[in-house]
């Protein structure tokens, strides 16, 4: 993973200082909270429903140990004792005090990591597959190319303060694990009919109050071109994109109102006239990113300990079935850790847990974990040999639940439990809904499914992408709860479809499982997915099943 050298940790540690005197002037009263705000955004603090929350950038997603552990320590020093992985990769703490998040920021900066950029109008966290450099399907590791814009955005002073937050996510699968179709710009890496790898370019994709999907601006675009191509785009919607409504003032606005063709002939014009001037990157700097991502030293280890262990525990083969994932060596796996147990909320983790994963990590795994989009946990170098032995710390943590990918593994924001945007509540309706498809078998019945759930408009659970979208609304001062079918986060990208009226808490949970009744009675054998089920039916059938109880109590 990519170490910082001089220049970035002069750069940090000015940062940290600069935002120590800031503080203190607000804590002091010479900075009202209107002086303060745009300030302690763009380095990722939030005032939130009980507390400041403090959101810290993980690139990527990409962690070491030794950084996982500084994680757990600022835990127990200064929150309480647990953080919360987010849907853009990055974790973030709900609990800290306002004079000790400078204390935070430079115990990030002792192990390399900060929360610059983590919120304000810029350019955020550059997301990437978790998967990279590990998966046997891609067309190369797109960590480095995510690493050149993270270094080519921080900062930008053409680029720093946009009409709206600007999100970009690199994927060089063909299955897009990185929701890149939801980001202002996706890339996705490609090969040409020449063998050259470049980019396939998409805009003006993202969720919130108008949920759509990017459009394909450049079908190749080659890698010299990157950053001329993104300023470019930049150039455009920092020029036209409104500023006198923030509902309006995303990317995909401009996109929708001007029309993908009138903004492609801008961005083209930008386009020439940056590469003109473009003197490209430094050979140094590709050399020295491109270093930072090579694969580890691989172990030639013996799988027959993990054969066996597969062939003995059902636990075991349970959990390797369903969170184990091919490698592109053979005697490698991928392993994701859920950070969604029975009766948990979705995507945090505690302190002892963090500790736990990154010995793992450093023992067992050449020093490397991920955070997913899912708010999960990955280690993406495995060797099989040590499968069984991982296995067994993470069931003592409580951290080998067998259902990644299937109904309990949801996403959820964190909703009226800590937001103060929050209309409604996320957290309890992910546990009820786990708690109903509790059984592990039942699970694997049902087959892949996401669900994810939203509590409110702003779509921080990625509602609209769910396969089962969940929206909690405020209607009347009482939580409505509205569903959608069909949506979809990868390379077949689609908002989903909305449902009809929505549901009172007390209801929401048991629509979801007629949903899924629904889905079982319904489905081709074998193996036909929810997805693919409901693209084939249409809306009708489930909305039927939806609303029968409904039907039935107004026939009485």
């Amino acid at each position: 993973m990519y170490r910082y050298d001089d220049f970035d940790r002069e750069y940090v540690s000015a940062r940290v200082a600069e935002f120590r005197g800031q503080v203190e002037r607000r804590i002091s009263g010479s900075l009202t909270e209107a002086e303060f705000l745009p300030l302690r955004l763009r380095n990722g603090l939030y005032l939130q429903l009980h507390a400041y929350m403090y959101r810290i950038a993980i690139p990527y997603g990409t962690l070491s140990s030794r950084k996982l552990r500084q994680l757990a320590m600022i835990a127990d020093r200064w929150d309480r004792g647990y953080g919360h992985i987010t849907t853009r990769t990055n974790i973030q703490f709900n609990w800290p005090k306002l004079r000790d998040v400078p204390d935070m920021m430079q115990a990030l900066a002792d192990v390399e990591m900060h929360s610059i950029q983590t919120s304000g109008n810029c350019v955020r966290n550059v997301t990437a597959d978790h998967l990279a450099g590990a998966t046997p399907e891609e067309v190369e590791d797109p960590r480095p190319t995510a690493e050149l814009l993270r270094q080519w955005s921080t900062d930008h002073p053409e680029f720093n303060w946009l009409p709206r937050k600007f999100k970009i996510g690199v994927t060089a699968a063909p299955h897009d694990r990185a929701a890149t179709k939801t980001h202002d710009i996706g890339l996705i890496m490609r090969r040409d009919e020449t063998g050259a790898v470049g980019y396939e370019v998409s805009i003006g994709g993202g969720l919130g109050r108008t949920p759509l999907v990017a459009k394909v601006v450049r079908e190749f675009l080659p890698k010299a071109d990157l950053l001329p191509y993104i300023e470019a785009i930049l150039e455009v919607y920092n020029l036209a994109g409104r500023r006198d409504n923030k509902h309006k003032a995303r990317l995909k606005i401009l996109v929708h109102e001007t029309g993908l063709d009138t903004l492609r002939e801008r961005i083209e014009a930008a386009f020439a006239v940056r590469k003109a001037a473009f003197l490209g990157v430094s050979p140094a700097l590709l050399a020295e990113i491109e270093a930072a991502f090579a694969p580890p030293a691989f172990e030639a280890l013996p799988t027959a300990g993990f054969e066996r262990a597969y062939a003995a525990d059902p636990g075991f083969r349970s959990w390797v079935d369903t969170n184990v994932e091919a490698h592109r060596r053979d005697d490698y796996a991928i392993a994701t850790i859920s950070l969604k147990p029975l009766g948990g909320t979705p995507g945090d983790i505690t302190s002892d847990q963090m500790r736990l994963v990154a010995d793992l990590a450093e023992s067992y795994a050449h020093d490397e974990l991920r955070t997913t989009h899912e708010q999960n946990l990955v280690l993406p170098h495995l060797p099989k040999a040590h499968l069984p032995t991982v296995y067994a710390a993470l069931k003592g943590a409580k951290l080998a639940t067998a259902n990644a990918g299937l109904v309990s593994d949801i996403i959820a924001c964190p909703g009226m439990d800590y937001c103060s945007l929050a209309t409604a509540r996320s957290i309890p309706v992910a546990q009820g809904i786990a708690e109903t498809f509790a059984d592990l078998d039942r699970q694997r019945d049902i087959g892949p499914l996401k669900i994810k759930i939203s509590g409110c408009i702003n779509a921080c659970g990625h509602h609209h992408v769910g396969h089962i979208g969940i929206l909690g609304l405020d209607r009347a001062g009482v939580e409505n709860y509205q569903i959608t079918l069909g949506g979809d986060a990868t390379e077949t990208a689609a908002i989903g479809d909305k449902m009809g009226p929505g549901f009172a808490y007390d209801e929401i949970v048991p629509a979801v499982e007629r949903i899924i009744e629904a889905y079982l009675d319904l489905r081709l054998e074998p193996g036909e997915t929810f997805l693919e089920a409901y693209r084939r039916l249409g809306a009708e059938p489930f909305k039927a099943a939806l609303y029968q109880a409904e039907a039935r109590s107004n026939a009485a």
